[in-house]
C-alpha cells in the first residue's frame, strides 16, 4: 500500500499559482537593435526612438511540464513509502518442558498409529507430540529424556522445527533401560531456574514406575511446587503389570496434585491425543503479538521523473531550434521583453 509519511506537504501544491499573482513579472530590458551613429540615423529618417515591451507567455507544453515537475518534487518531499504486508510474531509468554520416558518398556507394541499399524509406545508418543509441538507458537519449549538417567535433549527454544527433529531422533533405551522419574523432575526444576516467565509448565510422560532416581518423585514434586512449577503427568503403561513395567499411578497422581497439575491415563493413541488437547485447554495463556510493516522508500522515483521530464523538454527545445534555424531566416526583434 502506498503511503506518504509527510502528506501535509501537499498543501504547497498551489504555491506557484499564489506566487504568480502576488509577485511582479520578471522584466528583462535590452536594446532592440545596436547600430553605430544611432542618433544620426534617427535624425536622418525623422524618427523618434521609444521603449516597448513584449510579454511572452508559456506554451501549453511548458505549463504542463512545470505542473508535472512541481507535483513530483512535492511528492518526493512528502516521502512516499510502500507499506508491505504486516509481519506478526508471537512473543513467548510461557516455558513448557516435556519429559519423555525412554526406558525399555516403551518398546512394548500395544498402540495403533494414525495409519492403523501396530507400533510401540514411543512411536505413538512421538506422533502425538509432533502434532502437539506444531501448535506451541508463543511458547518456549524444552525436552528432557529419561531412562536410567535424565538428560536434556532440547534446551528452551522457540525453534519448534528443531524440537520436532530432535524428538524424532529419540530411541528406546537411549538414556538407559530403567526409569529415573524423580531425577527427570529435578533436572526440569534446574532448567526452570533460568526462566524469565511466571508460567512454568512441565508434562511428564511415563509407562512405568521410578526404579533408579536419586531424588524420589514425591520429594522432587515438593521442590517443584516451591518453585511455582506445574506438573501434569501422563501414564501410558499397564497398572496391572509386575516389576519395572508396573505403571505407578499413585506416584504420578501425587506428583500432579502436589504441584497443582493433573494426572491423565492414555491407553491408546487416541487417548494420548485427547490428553494433550485437555492439557492445552487447561494451560491457556495470554498471547502477546508484535506486528511490523516493512517500509520501502520511493522518493527517488518522483525525483527521477522530474529529471527525465526536464531533460526530455530541453532536448525537444534544442531539436526544435535547430530545425527552425535550418528553415527560417533570423528575425530582428525591436523591443524589450518581459517574461512572466
Amino acid at each position: 500500500m502506498l503511503n506518504f509519511e509527510h502528506s501535509w506537504l501537499f498543501v504547497f501544491l498551489p504555491l506557484p499559482l499564489f506566487l504568480r499573482y502576488i509577485t511582479p513579472a520578471f522584466e528583462d530590458s535590452r536594446p532592440a537593435i545596436r547600430i553605430p551613429l544611432f542618433d544620426v540615423v534617427v535624425k536622418t529618417i525623422g524618427g523618434t526612438p521609444s521603449s516597448g515591451a513584449v510579454v511572452r507567455t508559456r506554451s501549453v507544453a511548458q505549463a504542463v511540464l512545470f505542473i508535472l515537475c512541481w507535483t513530483c518534487i512535492v511528492s518526493a518531499l512528502a516521502k512516499p513509502q510502500w507499506l508491505a504486508p504486516p509481519i506478526t510474531k508471537e512473543l513467548p509468554t510461557r516455558d513448557l518442558l516435556l519429559s519423555v520416558d525412554l526406558s525399555g518398556s516403551m518398546e512394548t507394541e500395544d498402540f495403533i498409529n494414525a495409519s492403523g499399524k501396530k507400533v510401540d509406545r514411543l512411536t505413538a508418543t512421538k506422533e502425538v507430540l509432533d502434532s502437539f509441538l506444531q501448535n506451541r507458537k508463543g511458547d518456549r519449549v524444552a525436552m528432557i529424556v529419561f531412562g536410567t538417567g535424565a538428560f536434556v535433549q532440547i534446551p528452551f527454544t522457540q525453534d519448534l522445527e528443531v524440537c520436532r527433529e530432535l524428538l524424532d531422533e529419540t530411541r528406546v533405551r537411549m538414556a538407559g533401560p530403567k526409569t529415573a522419574l524423580g531425577d527427570s523432575i529435578g533436572l526440569g526444576i534446574n532448567l526452570f531456574e533460568r526462566s524469565e516467565f511466571d508460567e512454568k509448565t512441565m508434562i511428564v510422560m511415563t509407562d512405568g514406575n521410578d526404579t533408579g532416581s536419586k531424588v524420589p518423585p514425591a520429594q522432587a514434586a515438593r521442590i517443584a511446587a516451591d518453585n511455582d512449577v506445574t506438573i501434569h503427568t501422563i501414564g501410558v503403561g499397564d497398572p496391572t503389570a509386575a516389576g519395572e513395567e508396573l505403571l505407578d499411578e499413585v506416584a504420578l497422581k501425587a506428583v500432579a496434585e502436589e504441584t497443582g497439575g493433573q494426572y491423565f491415563r492414555a491407553t491408546d493413541r487416541a487417548g494420548l491425543e485427547k490428553v494433550y488437547a485437555e492439557i492445552d485447554a487447561l494451560d491457556s495463556r495470554p498471547v502477546e503479538v508484535i506486528s511490523h510493516r516493512p517500509r520501502h522508500d520511493l522518493f527517488h522515483w518522483p525525483l527521477a521523473a522530474t529529471l527525465f521530464l526536464s531533460m526530455l523538454y530541453f532536448v525537444a527545445v534544442g531539436l526544435g531550434n535547430y530545425f527552425k534555424k535550418k528553415s527560417l531566416k533570423p528575425a530582428v526583434e525591436t523591443s524589450s521583453e518581459v517574461m512572466t
